[in-house]
């Protein structure tokens, strides 16, 4: 084909095209730049997650320990319901965890691997002195606010005094930083005269099974705390009627709940008001029910000051 000179060759084509895309190019960095620095002028906050924020923290999920004073199976059941409420009033996961015996469940509370924690009073009582664990709450089971420790015997054991044990087997509930059932116990004990070495010291896993072991005759007494009997495992196991107390110890407050002190206070309080309220509703009763309490109340450390003479007494 035969180009003229008013002709389009393909150099004029080439230098038109280029030109036009040059041109194209500059706009397009233009419209690229619009958005850019929209986003420049607003800063980083709202695409960059703050890994501390408050939206963060929310999503963490509270470790709610519970200690064995049941077996395991029993006490997932008992306060799972518990889990799932305050889930739905803090606005936030909770995850139950307990553990097989005392010993584990103290490394979790060592380790400060809980935010809520239901346990004994030494349990407390130590946690707060190096841990720092602050108390909200303690228990009131079958409608009372306190506990007491209790020495019990088969009626037809030849047991009748605290005297009577000297020489003899008295098994435990839960080892020796079980508050009532072992320390509370001793105390007792210790006021009867009878010294460490003038009975052989014997320990089960919780108190029921304390019980349940003197009615199998494998003691001559055991340390328990005042519920125990009432319970409704040992209750069908034995004949309570050939189940006597030796001695009771004067009330005390009753099992604690405490919160890590690394929740705040704002947490705490929020923890605490959802917990207390739980006997105001139907539901919340059918979930203290569960857990086999009838409420709870408020308490503060100096509530705790019996217990801690009662440790100094075992400890001489």
């Amino acid at each position: 084909m035969r180009h003229t000179p008013g002709d389009y060759t393909w150099q004029t084509d080439m230098a038109l095209n280029t030109n036009m895309y040059q041109k194209m190019m500059f706009l397009s960095k233009q419209l690229l730049l619009l958005p850019l620095i929209g986003f420049l002028t607003t800063g980083f906050t709202a695409s960059v997650p703050d890994a501390n924020g408050p939206n963060a923290a929310q999503q963490q999920p509270l470790v709610m320990g519970i200690f064995p004073r049941r077996n395991a199976i029993n006490t997932i059941r008992m306060f799972q319901p518990l889990t799932d409420y305050l889930s739905e009033q803090l606005g936030r996961p909770v995850k139950l965890v307990t553990a097989h015996d005392f010993g584990s469940f103290w490394e979790g509370v060592a380790k400060q691997e809980y935010d809520i924690v239901h346990y004994n009073q030494l349990h407390y009582i130590e946690s707060n002195k190096d841990h720092g664990y602050q108390v909200i709450l303690a228990n009131e089971e079958f409608g009372i606010k306190t506990i007491s420790a209790a020495i019990i015997a088969r009626t037809d054991g030849g047991i009748d005094k605290l005297s009577d044990l000297k020489g003899k087997r008295v098994i435990f509930g839960g080892g020796r930083k079980a508050m009532i059932s072992y320390i509370a116990t001793t105390a007792m004990l210790r006021d009867a005269g009878l010294k460490a070495g003038d009975y052989r010291e014997l320990f089960a896993k919780n108190p029921p099974n304390a019980s349940l072991a003197t009615w199998h005759h494998q003691s001559d007494a055991a340390g328990v705390g005042s519920p125990a009997l009432k319970m409704p495992m040992v209750r069908s196991s034995i004949d309570i009627n050939k189940i006597k107390f030796l001695a009771k110890s004067e009330p005390l407050v009753h099992l604690p709940w405490a919160v890590n002190k690394r929740l705040g206070q704002q947490l705490k309080q929020q923890i605490t008001r959802a917990m207390l309220t739980l006997k105001r509703s139907e539901r919340g009763q059918r979930i203290l029910a569960s857990a086999k309490l009838t409420g709870l109340y408020r308490v503060t450390d100096k509530d705790f000051d019996p217990h801690r003479r009662l440790i100094a007494k075992v400890a001489q």
